[in-house]
This record gives structure tokens, sequence and C-alpha cells, in this order.
């Protein structure tokens, strides 16, 4: 089985975790300039009006943090903890600080990384933002985050990462975990934009209650030095959990990026969505479904394009303990289909039109809920990345 760690191997001794203070934003609109445009790539809004809060850590320094919704906090996690001590007990409830060289470093790191909370009962109208953006060459952005949905409330987040232009290097390493409690949904969709030479390693865990949903949204189009994701959901009575991943790997990069579901208890229902195209580059696309009672569904499907010369390795995996449940995966991995191109090409598109055509529409996955702005710029971005692989 492939792993990230022997194939490209990692030195933390190689990057830096001092960085300058970056100056604080009292709002957001007076965030211009690159810094602005690198946002936007990511999904992140300069008006406060499209969203019901906002996070914005660049390097070290928190740059801005607002909000505009009652019942809804956000904030540094350091700050949230000197606010609320209690905090604490969720902080490595989920996660191992032992389980590899990157928890050790991010558990050993000053404590930095975003926390929001939303109070039981609450629905947001409009999405929250955060954006983990690294600015200086050879920097190790540690972070640990903590996002709790509380009883019967709904909110949708939108995680977007990047990197300045300049930067030529550097490792982000980035320690979640979410708290969904009873009848709650999280959804989470991240818009990651990393660089050729960076090297992330997010290390997620998340605990769905009854009753609760969790879906997540994970979409990187660019090029990325590499990646390596694999987040575990614990779903008990009759929660749901979704996973959609669209994934473009172009020449250089190495993404090992996959989810695992925990089916806890009767009535929990999973679905993993993958869709993968490498494009000269390595994708490893994972997914697994462990069903621990009788009484569960979960479904995965991996489809995955190679368009030049790379890797697409899919792994699909299905483990049920005992009888009474319905697992179920598909995974195709191949080039478009001659027949497909000559039909558009018979109904006037030349090669290279039928060729985008059915690559847009292999990535068009379907996210509920982005915002109408967001929708047209995703689109967008999809439009320049295919012409980036053609």
């Amino acid at each position: 089985m492939f792993s990230i760690d022997e194939s490209n191997r990692v030195d933390l001794a190689h990057y830096s975790a001092e960085a300058e203070d970056h100056r604080y934003q009292e709002t957001l609109d007076q965030i211009t300039g690159e810094d602005a445009q690198e946002f936007l790539k990511v999904g992140i809004e300069t008006h406060s009006s499209l969203r019901s809060g906002s996070f914005i850590q660049k390097d070290a320094s928190i740059v801005h943090c607002s909000r505009s919704t009652d019942g809804v906090e956000i904030s540094g996690i350091a700050q949230a903890l000197e606010k609320d001590p209690g905090l604490e007990k969720y902080l490595w409830s989920l996660l191992d600080p032992e389980k590899d060289q990157f928890t050790q470093s991010a558990k050993k790191a000053p404590l930095q990384g975003f926390f929001i909370q939303s109070k039981p009962g609450i629905k947001t109208e409009k999405p929250l933002q955060t954006c983990l953006h690294m600015a200086k060459d050879g920097f190790a952005q540690n972070v640990h985050n903590l996002i709790i949905a509380e009883e019967g409330s709904e909110i949708h987040i939108i995680a977007g990462c990047s990197t300045s232009e300049h930067l030529e290097s550097g490792i982000h390493i980035g320690l979640s975990e979410f708290f969904v409690k009873k009848g709650a949904t999280l959804k989470y969709t991240m818009i990651h934009d990393w660089g050729k030479n960076v090297c992330v390693r997010p290390r997620t865990a998340v605990h769905v209650e009854e009753g609760g949903v969790f879906i997540s949204n994970y979409i990187s189009l660019k090029p990325v030095g590499s990646l390596e994701s694999n987040p575990v959901t614990y779903l008990e009575k009759d929660a749901t959990a979704r996973f959609n991943s669209i994934l473009v790997a172009g020449k250089g990069s190495y993404m090992d990026v996959g989810s695992v579901v925990e089916l806890k208890a009767p009535g929990a229902r999973a679905e993993i969505i993958s869709r993968a195209i490498a494009a000269g580059g390595t994708i490893i696309s994972r997914g697994h479904l462990k069903s621990l009672v009788p009484g569960v569904k979960g479904h995965l499907e991996c489809k995955g394009l190679i368009l030049k010369d790379g890797l697409l390795h899919a792994i699909p995996e299905l483990s049920g303990h005992t009888p009474g449940v319905e697992l179920s995966h598909e995974a195709a991995v191949g080039k478009i289909d001659k027949r497909e191109i000559e039909y558009l090409m018979a109904r006037g598109l030349d090669e290279d039109e039928a060729v985008s055509t059915i690559v847009r529409g292999f990535l068009n996955v379907d996210i509920e809920g982005l915002p109408a702005e967001l929708v047209a710029r995703m689109d967008k971005a999809v439009q320049e990345t295919e012409q980036d692989m053609m």
C-alpha cells in the first residue's frame, strides 16, 4: 500500500516556525492588494455582508476576526481557551498527539488556529469563513482548529487555504477536531490553493452525535507539492456523513487523500464521492467505510481520469463486522472515452472543445448550499484548471 511518507519524506528541520507579525485589520474591506486576490481564489470574501463571520490568519498572525450573527462564536483558539477554559476538554479528545511527527510538532508549537461554536438551535443564513494563509517562505504553519455545532444548530463554514505567489516552500500542519451535537448540521467546504512546493499535512477527526449531519466538501484544483489527508469520522445513532472531493494533480503534485467513516450505531449513514484527475501528477484516492453494528448503510464512489502521464491509484475499502449492514462501492480509473469526444464533435465542437466539455462535466460534483458568487468563481476555476491540464 502506498504511503506518502515512504515516497516523499518530510524533514521538519527544513522549516521555521518564526515569522514576522502582520498588521491586524479591523474590517474585511481593509484587506487589499495581493492578499485580497489570493483570498478570493479560495472563496474568502472581503465584503462582510456576504458572511456571518470571518477568521483570517496570515503565517502566525490573526489579521482579522469578526462576526455579524448572534449565537455564533468565532475567534482564535488560544483566545477562546482564555475566555472559556472548559473548552480544553475537547482538544486532543479525538486526535492522538503521538500519532506521527506532525501531530507531535503541532502539540509542541504555540496554540494557533480558529475556534467556531454555534449555539443550540441557531441556524445561520450565510456561511462563516476561515482562511489560513502562508506568506513567509520556508514557514511551518501549525494550527489546531476546533468547531462545535451545538444541539439543533446549522452552520456552513467555507475554509480557504492559500499561499502567496512568491512563496517557494513551506509546510502546513492543520489539526482539526469537529463536534456535531445531537440533531445539528455542519457543512464544511474546503477550497485550497497551496503552491507547487508546499507540503500539507492535515489531521482531522469528527464526532457526530445522534441525528447529526456532517457534510465535507474538499476542492483542490491547483498544484501542490505533497498532500496527505485522511480524516476520520465517527457516526452515532441515525447520524449522517457525506464527503465530496474534487482533486486535480498537475505535474509534480502528489496527493494522498481519503476519508474513513466508522458507523458505530444503528441508522448511521455515510457516502464518500471522489472525482480525481491525474494530469502529470500522482493521486492516491482512498475511502474506507467501517460498519460496527447492524442497521447501517454506506456507499463509496471513486472515479478518476488520467489525462497525461502520472498515477491514479484508487483504494476503496469496506469493513463489515456484523450481519445486517449495507455497504457498497464503485471505482473506475481510465481515460476519456473516444466515443464521447466523437459524439460532441458530431454536434459542432472541435476536439479540444469536446475534451474540455467532458472534463468540466466530470468535475461537476453537486455541492449543495454554496453561495451563488462562490459557485460562479468555482466554475471559472474549473475552466482555468481544465485549460492548464490540456
